[in-house]
């Protein structure tokens, strides 16, 4: 039988698509839920570290569920709790009821982008799944293309809780789908195998434990205590997992993966974009909205530029890696992305719109010379048997370091804020230097990950086998 690939590209693109439209309409909604909850910057972040940390604490589970229940049963169940999840989230009512939704969400979505990658690389062919990632991954920056101008519009007009509603029916038109193009993959073999829980419970220890400790360096920042507490459990936690890790062979993960060195400098480098972006990106509405003074909506149209150069780039460069090396677009993306954040550190209120819209533009072509090639080296970087793994870690890195990034970078801001504030400078004054300082660590980050970079594979083509059509 013939199967549909554009029925099967557009019914996995629907599923990741909710998702990266969620993270991009929820930023630029956030000094609106600041503002509405009353709370702090430090506070506020928990609407996207929450998620994020919740999202990476349910990834690890996605290669045992794989097994346990098969591709496709996984997939239409994580699209049936991210769509609930989300319809909870336009219901909320305060800051605690938002985050504790915000975590159903994530329990939903911690297995969609990790089972949709291996999905894609199970089901294509080595010679044509370059271009089918650069083509999903075009699918999937609609969202962020789309969503700071919809999320502006939506946000302005009929508030911020529509922002998360609109998943809904997107989430009901995918599960449809779902039956009818990737019915074929109900047949996938089950497999019955152990469920390593002490492993899951170490694992979610430390990432929770590291998050936490994150979150209190802007109230523990004198004493100490609490941040050294949680870092302690953090690290304790991690030392565990892989002296219990080392010798299993049905665990959470084959930590062995660990010893090649293309593959941890892949993750490297996811880590330390990841970081550096989604703190970035955190940041850029506060920028925008409260100190530039832009309406939700047109704060919105700003972002479209970047979103759209994003979009444009994802296809070429997937491309691009199915021919040559990934390791030179990968430097120049990261280069391009830290040239980007200098300026956005240097934008203030009287900086002309057209810069900014440059700036963004910019931004957008330094991702797509960054996001597929660096997912097709680390596809490329591991044996067969390990695809799903490397896959769930690649999002598991990505997630817990863009949570990390966004925590960070919020207690950088709120304390040089604090700190231009006690001497007595003007309001907006510290806040752009605070804002100023957040994008600058944020380029050193990014510049950081330009050794990693030289260390990934080189290789054009991935290594995966996939299921014949």
């Amino acid at each position: 039988m013939q199967r549909s690939k554009a029925g099967i590209l557009v019914t996995l693109m629907l599923g990741t698509l909710m998702a990266s439209l969620d993270s991009s309409i929820v930023n630029i909604s956030l000094p609106v839920m600041q503002e509405q909850f009353g709370v702090r910057m430090d506070e506020v972040q928990w609407v996207v570290t929450a998620y994020m940390i919740a999202f990476s604490v349910f990834m690890p589970l996605t290669s045992w569920l794989k097994n346990r229940i098969g591709f496709f049963n996984l997939y239409v169940i994580s699209l049936s709790i991210f769509t609930f999840g989300s319809l909870l989230c336009s219901m909320s009512e305060s800051l605690e009821w938002l985050v504790a939704s915000r975590v159903i969400q994530a329990i939903g979505g911690g297995a969609l982008q990790p089972t949709v990658l291996a999905m894609l690389t199970y089901i294509f062919p080595p010679e044509i799944r370059g271009k089918m990632l650069g083509w999903w991954g075009f699918g999937v920056v609609l969202g962020p293309a789309l969503g700071p101008t919809l999320g502006g519009i939506l946000t302005q007009h009929l508030g911020w809780p529509s922002i998360f509603y609109i998943n809904v029916p997107i989430g009901v038109i995918a599960f449809a789908m779902s039956y009818y193009f990737l019915g074929f993959m109900r047949r996938q073999e089950k497999v019955r195998q152990w469920f390593d829980t002490p492993g899951f419970l170490l694992l979610t220890v430390f990432l929770i434990s590291l998050q936490l400790g994150i979150s209190r360096l802007e109230k523990d920042s004198v004493t100490l205590y609490g941040i050294i507490a949680y870092f302690a459990v953090s690290l304790f936690a991690l030392v565990f997992f892989i002296l219990w890790e080392r010798n299993r062979v049905n665990g959470i993960y084959d930590i062995r993966i660990f010893r090649n060195v293309r593959f941890v400098s892949a993750l490297m480098v996811t880590a330390v974009r990841s970081a550096a972006l989604f703190g970035g990106v955190f940041l850029l509405p506060f920028l925008l909205q409260r100190h530039m003074h832009f309406s939700e909506m047109d704060a919105g149209l700003l972002l479209l530029p970047g979103s759209i150069s994003l979009a444009i780039l994802m296809p070429i460069s997937g491309s691009w890696v199915d021919r040559h090396s990934p390791r030179g677009i990968v430097v120049a993306g990261l280069l391009l992305l830290a040239a980007t954040m200098l300026l956005f550190g240097r934008t203030d209120a009287g900086t002309a719109v057209w810069m900014i819209i440059f700036t963004m533009f910019l931004r957008g072509v330094g991702l797509g010379c960054l996001s597929t090639p660096i997912t097709v080296a680390t596809v490329n970087s591991v044996k067969p048997s390990l695809i799903t793994q490397a896959s769930s870690l690649n999002n598991l890195v990505l997630q817990v370091a863009g949570a990390s990034g966004v925590g960070l970078l919020s207690v950088v801001h709120q304390q040089v804020r604090d700190y231009y504030l006690g001497h007595h400078f003007p309001e907006d004054k510290a806040e752009h230097m605070a804002l100023q300082y957040g994008f600058t660590v944020s380029a050193v980050l990014l510049v950081c990950a330009v050794l990693p970079a030289l260390f990934i594979s080189p290789q054009k083509k991935p290594k995966v086998q996939t299921v014949s059509e």
